[in-house]
């Protein structure tokens, strides 16, 4: 999968079929999955790969091109990742002055009155599960590599105040985002919530989960609330779980209903999250089960291999949102009717993830 991405996209900016060079969280998703890759694999033509993107967005001054810090969109912080190995490995201080200004728009995002950064600027009092990802895992193993463990506490409070926020007792689930001023007309005025449990959301929320634990110490309070969520995103998944292709539903709280559909790249983080959660012992191994059937079911439902050796990974929804000018209101209709695409980067970097975390547990 991995060298048919980069076939596809010679340069790690062109993914997702840029014209020009962009600072953006897909990008940094698969280009974090191609340093895995080599640290895996010993194989550096992976790092050479996330180098160049790395030094086509990081100019001689470490500021991150394209990137519009004033905005304050939590997506941008994602591709940080990738510079804690490049700087590890080069010590080029561009990398560094590129995380340190990542980490200072952690200090200056607007935040909610429990502390939770909004998702944008221009998303006001809004924290969304993607968001979570977006920002949670840098700051946390940016805290673990500079020694400043006062941050861990307020990694976990996002988790938290989002997780308090979005979850559904009805049926156990988390929604996919909440409007705490609950002025948005796709917030439900009592609750704040948005209608639906989006798959993909729900799996950006349970890769956060997994990775930030990686890095917040055993012995910190409030940890355990992060195993907590964890442990009820697994139950939900493995209840969820489309016993016919071990896939997971585009929206997920009406799984099996008319129009939804088994979609790729929920899946592909939900096998990653299962598998990497048994690997690090947070969650109980009877979830391997789970993990390896949705990892089979994936291969055959959503993986094809062309005459040429090219691999594609089929039936990702391409985006959803809500809000926004082009207003997206969170009903059912709006996201079982967003384009659906192969080899969307969501689905790509998760599935190489997950494979090298299903070889991690065969050794």
């Amino acid at each position: 999968m991995a060298r048919s991405e980069m076939k596809r996209f010679p340069e790690p900016w062109m993914i997702e079929k840029a014209k020009k060079p962009r600072w953006g969280y897909t990008h940094g998703l698969v280009v974090k999955s191609m340093l895995e890759e080599w640290k895996h694999t010993g194989d550096s033509v992976y790092y050479e790969y996330a180098k160049i993107y790395a030094d086509s967005l990081i100019d001689a001054d470490g500021h991150i091109k394209t990137m519009k810090y004033l905005s304050f969109n939590i997506d941008n912080v994602n591709g940080g990742k990738i510079l804690f190995d490049l700087y590890a490995q080069t010590g080029d201080e561009r990398y560094k002055i590129a995380m340190d200004t990542l980490r200072k728009q952690m200090a200056e995002q607007p935040r909610t009155s429990e502390g939770g950064f909004w998702h944008k600027l221009r998303y006001p009092h809004q924290m969304w599960l993607d968001g979570i990802y977006m920002g949670a895992p840098f700051y946390a193993e940016y805290a673990f590599r500079n020694n400043l463990p006062q941050d861990y506490a307020d990694v976990i409070n996002q988790f938290v105040t989002c997780a308090r926020h979005t979850y559904d007792p009805k049926n156990g689930l988390y929604r996919h985002a909440c409007d705490v001023s609950r002025t948005e007309r796709w917030a439900d005025p009592v609750t704040g919530q948005s209608k639906h449990t989006w798959g993909r959301a729900m799996g950006w929320y349970a890769m956060a989960l997994v990775d930030v634990l990686e890095f917040i110490p055993q012995h910190e309070v409030g940890r355990d609330s992060l195993l907590d969520i964890l442990n009820n995103v697994a139950v939900q998944v493995k209840k969820l779980q489309d016993p016919k292709t071990g896939g997971w539903y585009q929206v997920m709280d009406r799984s099996g209903d008319k129009g939804n559909y088994v979609e790729s790249s929920c899946s592909a983080m939900f096998i990653y999250s299962l598998f990497k959660a048994v690997r690090l012992g947070y969650i109980d191994k009877s979830y391997l089960d789970v993990a390896l059937k949705g990892y089979k079911g994936f291969l055959d439902n959503f993986i094809e291999v062309d005459k040429n050796g090219l691999v594609t990974i089929t039936k990702a929804c391409a985006v959803a949102g809500l809000g926004g000018k082009v207003y997206r209101s969170g009903d059912y209709d709006y996201y079982i009717n967003e384009t659906i695409r192969n080899n969307d980067p969501k689905a790509v970097g998760p599935f190489i993830m997950a494979s090298l975390e299903y070889e991690r547990l065969q050794k």
